[in-house]
């Protein structure tokens, strides 16, 4: 029996080097290709919001800011009951910027979806191409437009985007939701690389009106309250019309939540909809977590009978040097360096939460976005 194990400890080893160096090293060791000159295109920058005055008051002006000559904001309010209606005409009012308010008025049959708000915000948008954030995220530069959008080609377009989290000090779960980031963008990075794009995230992607209403919009998942990102990428992204931008100037940043509970129920709403993944995506990414899961279990429990322990040692020492050199070269092209210290523990714990939402997603969905 113990050989079984350590044979299964060896495949689960090479799987795990074969997903690291091979896809997420496609990511990690490469170095950022000049991209195309797309200063002039137009674009539209489309910033859903529900009930985020307070949001929309602090970040908003930022925008003005941007070195970007060629844009409009297109601002929705999704039947919020606070003042962010009010906040937007005030901008609105203040300013020169181009700028088109969609409010959104209470639907039956789309209650609550903020698909349905999106759609309503890019039909209304003047220009091909569209530039995603939230009402909660800030661009970390002036050229954040100019980055994003100079990804955009006659192949490329879909723009996959980095939305980090803004560092919170002395704060173990800000370090360990900012860590779940950068693996989670290791992985949409990696694959995106290799010609496998599966997901984005919201806080920062681009891509033009053509692809959208190609496919009919979120029209396939628009039941599904979440996913306006990350399903709807699932769907249309391809090797052929993928981008990605991991330039320092090109990332959004947003303020994490500062509870267990909080994060955690966010975390639930997004791996709900992993579920809805192509079954070669869907395969990938669960080979990933189960070989992550086996690797400690069967590792641990090899050490601990004392089978081939100098071999076992050995080969896990080898993981962790991957490890760190894969997720280390990312987390510095992300501006996240204070995290590859404590890789291996803050790994661990990911592993026992993502274990935990599993198990809760199958006993219960989380019903709002």
């Amino acid at each position: 029996m113990l050989e079984y194990l350590f044979i299964a400890f060896a495949v689960i080893f090479c799987i795990q080097f074969i997903y690291y160096i091979f896809i997420f090293g496609s990511f990690s060791f490469s170095k950022n290709k000049p991209p195309e000159n797309n200063f002039n295109l137009p674009v539209s920058v489309i910033i859903c919001a529900k009930n985020e005055a307070r949001n929309l008051t602090e970040n908003l002006p930022l925008f003005l800011k941007q070195n970007y000559g060629n844009f409009e904001l297109v601002l929705i309010n999704d039947c919020s009951h606070d003042r962010t209606l009010k906040v937007m005409e005030k901008f609105k009012k203040e300013t020169s910027m181009p700028i088109k308010i969609v409010n959104i008025v209470a639907n039956e049959q789309f209650w609550g979806s903020k698909k349905y708000a999106l759609t309503l915000g890019i039909k209304a948008a003047s220009n091909e191409h569209l530039l995603f954030t939230d009402a909660d995220c800030i661009p970390v530069s002036e050229s954040w437009i100019t980055e994003m959008v100079n990804n955009f080609s006659n192949e490329h377009q879909i723009v996959l985007g980095y939305g980090a989290y803004k560092k919170i000090k002395k704060s173990f779960l800000n370090k360990l939701i900012r860590f779940e980031s950068i693996l989670t963008a290791i992985q949409y990075f990696g694959y995106a690389k290799i010609g496998i794009p599966y997901m984005a995230v919201g806080r920062n992607l681009a891509y033009t009106k053509s692809v959208f209403f190609k496919v009919n919009g979120f029209a396939n998942h628009m039941h599904i309250k979440s996913g306006d990102d990350d399903l709807f990428i699932n769907q249309v992204a391809t090797k052929q019309n993928t981008a990605i931008s991991c330039s320092p100037n090109s990332f959004t940043e947003s303020i994490p939540k500062t509870n267990y509970k909080d994060w955690i129920h966010q975390k639930r709403r997004h791996i709900s909809t992993a579920s809805l993944y192509k079954p070669a995506h869907k395969f990938l990414l669960g080979l990933f977590f189960i070989s992550q899961l086996l690797f400690w279990i069967l590792g641990i429990t090899l050490l601990c009978l004392l089978y081939n322990w100098q071999l076992i040692a050995i080969l896990i020492f080898t993981r962790f040097l991957f490890l760190y050199l894969v997720i280390g070269y990312s987390a510095k092209k992300l501006n996240e360096r204070d995290l590859i210290l404590f890789i291996p523990f803050f790994e661990i714990f990911l592993i026992l939460i993502q274990m935990f939402i599993f198990i809760k997603n199958m006993i219960s969905k989380p019903t709002h976005w």
